[in-house]
């Protein structure tokens, strides 16, 4: 790579120089004419402080559980919204003073980029910190109005968001409660029809119905006992009548007559096991009938009526103990019945009822939590009606400000100045590149393509040297369209 020949770009720098004066020179006073239209801009904040909860947390604890700076990032999206900008700009009529009202989206626009804010951390640890709103306005009055309504949007809002939140909360859990206890009221209602309606089958009387079934039990064999010695009392008054034509007195028996008796006892053990024709049976018969003649006497017409009334007496005193025994029985083996059928729906009734009371516990549970937060919420609604719960407070109002901002005129002309000098440069560049002219060895031998054996540069006459630049360069001009 060959060095650079700076004399060659100093040279073309130094001919091209009124083209660079007149771009600069250009874009400098349209620079100027700009900054010196520019016009003076003012702005003026209003200070917000934001405190820390006046009561401490572990005593009371608030229901707007959002940081103050995530209330003001909220509070800011909000004032920024299309909507209230609109609206803040119609109500201190902000564009009064142009000649062509700005559209709705320029208007938005331009409000966004007017409206600042800022935060500084206030030293101590105690959560404090200090918000500045500002506006930027060609008037200093309507900087600082715009500013202080703000501030004033930012507290109303402030307050409104905290105590409706708070307000929101309390009636939740209003809701909540009544909802819970009109739950309570039906859970419990279920619960009473439930019982009422399974009374007989409740597993806190399973204990005392199984008391009652083992005693029923106890009672059934006691009269099924009962009435096997009626029916074998009954049995021997008849074969007493039968043997000795008389009802029992409680004189004793002759051998005969006890003989009698125990065949017939006899007989009818053996009915249990064998048949009327059998054997044993008949045996059994024949001694009974042999016997029954030789014991029984002549009975007198007397006697027998009066024997056969005293039996009917006896008899009829064991048939109705018997038949009230049966009824009890009867009564008896359907309570147990009932009992057994109540014991064995009782495990089925024990789970239904447990569900019942689960669901009755985990809604009182619910409901006692309810309550609590509930009255949690009135204190937190009572702590934010009072502004204690970490409020926003004027700090200082915006002021009408005594110097404009800072002007950006210096920039404006600085970068016209740059603008002209790389517009010029890229106008010599392009005028360079457009002129064929061979002007240097270097242009020649890549022409040629050959090494000159020397090159000759042009040299100016006298009279070429007292001719002005101007003229000299059209006569170079000429000489040049002579030689083609």
């Amino acid at each position: 790579m060959g060095e650079i020949d700076f004399p060659f770009y100093i040279s073309i720098l130094r001919r091209r120089l009124p083209y660079i004066l007149l771009c600069v020179t250009t874009t400098t006073i349209l620079a100027l004419i700009v900054a010196i239209l520019q016009p003076r801009i003012y702005q003026s904040s209003a200070k917000i402080l934001v405190e820390a909860p006046q009561i401490p947390v572990n005593l009371v604890r608030s229901t707007v559980q959002t940081s103050s700076v995530g209330q003001l990032q909220i509070i800011q999206q909000q004032l920024t919204t299309r909507d209230n900008l609109v609206r803040l700009a119609a109500k201190l009529n902000i564009y009064a003073g142009e000649k062509e009202q700005p559209t709705a989206e320029n208007l938005v626009k331009n409000m966004r980029s007017r409206i600042i804010f800022e935060e500084t951390e206030l030293s101590g640890g105690d959560g404090a910190s200090v918000f500045a709103i500002g506006f930027e306005a060609k008037s200093a009055a309507l900087a600082a109005q715009v500013a202080n309504e703000l501030a004033t949007s930012i507290l109303n809002s402030n307050q409104k968001q905290r105590t409706d939140r708070a307000g929101n909360t309390l009636e939740f859990f209003d809701d909540e409660v009544k909802r819970l206890d009109d739950d309570l009221a039906r859970i419990e209602a279920n619960l009473v029809k439930f019982k009422n309606e399974n009374r007989d089958t409740l597993p806190e009387s399973l204990e005392f119905r199984r008391t009652q079934q083992s005693t029923l039990q106890e009672r059934l064999i006691s009269l099924e006992r009962e009435e096997s010695d009626l029916r074998t009392r009954r049995s021997l008054l008849v074969e007493t009548y039968m043997v000795t034509g008389k009802y029992p007195t409680g004189e004793p028996l002759t051998a005969e007559q006890q003989m009698l008796l125990d065949l017939n006892k006899a007989l009818a053990d053996q009915l249990t096991v064998f048949s009327e024709t059998s054997p044993n049976i008949v045996a059994l018969r024949g001694r009974i009938a042999a016997l029954r003649g030789k014991v029984v006497p002549k009975k007198q017409e007397g006697t027998e009526t009066k024997a056969q009334s005293g039996l009917d007496l006896q008899l009829s005193d064991v048939d109705r103990r018997i038949d009230a025994i049966e009824k009890e029985r009867e009564q008896i083996t359907e309570k147990i019945a009932s009992l057994t059928q109540s014991i064995s729906a009782t495990p089925a009734t024990d789970i239904r009822l447990n569900a019942l009371e689960r669901t009755l516990s985990n809604t009182q549970t619910q409901y006692n939590t309810a309550i609590a937060k509930r009255a949690e919420a009135s204190l937190g609604q009572q702590m934010e009606a009072r502004s204690d719960g970490g409020r926003f407070s004027l700090l200082e109002g915006a002021t009408e400000p005594q110097q404009p901002l800072r002007s950006k005129r210096r920039l404006i002309v600085i970068g016209g100045v740059l603008a002209g000098l790389a517009l010029s440069f890229a106008i010599v560049v392009l005028l360079e590149i457009l002129n064929k002219t061979i002007r240097r060895p270097a242009e020649l031998i890549q022409m040629l393509q050959a090494q000159p054996l020397a090159v000759i540069p042009f040299i100016d006459t006298p009279y070429e040297q007292r001719t002005p630049p101007l003229k000299r360069r059209l006569n170079s001009v000429k000489r040049m369209l002579s030689y083609r």
